[in-house]
């Protein structure tokens, strides 16, 4: 049964959003809200504006035109690291792994912790801070790595997506952004990686969710949002939608629904 969030003023809300690459408008007014403590799903076809609209929202582009709102106040993220400031991570699809690198060193990647006194002055790391916590916060997230000081070059897909997960939900302080996070996974590791992101929406954090798969979609999300040509136009319950109802919405632009 799909986790029900409260229905509050919404965490993240834009209206309006429009960006165009020259000659091809990619949105085309868009809206999009996700509410605290939810999962939603945002789908449609190849072409249909999600990875842009997600890349806006999170602040790697810039709308040309339409609002962001973050707790109800209007925001102009510059860039993403401005967006990871008011407490938004992006899992993206290469998932922006070291892989020669272990977990910790992975979790703490650009946020790394120093050693005390005049070592850290000189830019020397500790380790073994980095690699206790790393390893308390995988631990508190249902992560299991057989050796968490092996290379992440020496884990599993599944493994991979996961210290990708754990990493931006060490640092989400509202929402984490999610690019196709099981698309080369084979069954047992999506499982595992589902399980990971129902954890993290019930440790406070809202999660957004691109996918093509729509049982996967149905089966994790709370809400599904759905675009089509650069436009919402569609909103489902998951618990109440099938997939007919999505791949309908996606193919022929039903009206907007509030379920």
């Amino acid at each position: 049964m799909a986790h029900l969030p409260s229905r509050t003023t919404p965490l993240l809300e834009a209206r309006g959003i429009v960006k165009s690459f020259g000659h091809v408008q990619a949105v085309r007014g868009a809206d999009f809200t996700v509410y605290p403590g939810e999962i939603v799903a945002l789908i449609g076809d190849n072409g249909a504006g999600k990875s842009t609209l997600v890349k806006m929202l999170s602040g790697a582009i810039s709308p040309d035109r339409g609002t962001i709102t973050l707790e109800g106040k209007t925001v102009q993220f510059a860039g993403p690291h401005g967006a990871r400031r008011h407490g938004l991570e992006t899992v993206y699809q290469d998932l922006a792994l070291a892989s020669d690198l272990d977990p910790a060193a992975n979790l703490y990647l650009g946020r790394e912790i120093h050693r005390s006194g005049i070592l850290g002055s000189l830019g020397f790391l500790s380790k073994r801070r980095m690699r206790e916590k790393g390893e308390k916060e995988l631990a508190s997230l249902g992560v299991r790595l057989k050796d968490i000081t092996a290379p992440v070059a020496d884990l599993s897909g599944g493994q991979k997506q996961s210290v990708a997960v754990a990493r931006a939900a060490m640092w989400a302080k509202k929402i984490i952004f999610m690019d196709e996070p099981t698309a080369a996974l084979g069954v047992v590791q999506t499982k595992q990686v589902l399980e990971l992101i129902k954890r993290v929406r019930d440790a406070g954090i809202a999660v957004v969710l691109i996918s093509h798969n729509m049982p996967e979609v149905l089966d994790i999300s709370d809400r599904v949002q759905v675009l089509r040509l650069g436009r919402r136009v569609a909103t489902f319950s998951a618990q109440d939608a099938s997939v007919e109802d999505l791949v309908r919405a996606m193919t022929s632009g039903t009206a907007e629904v509030q379920q």
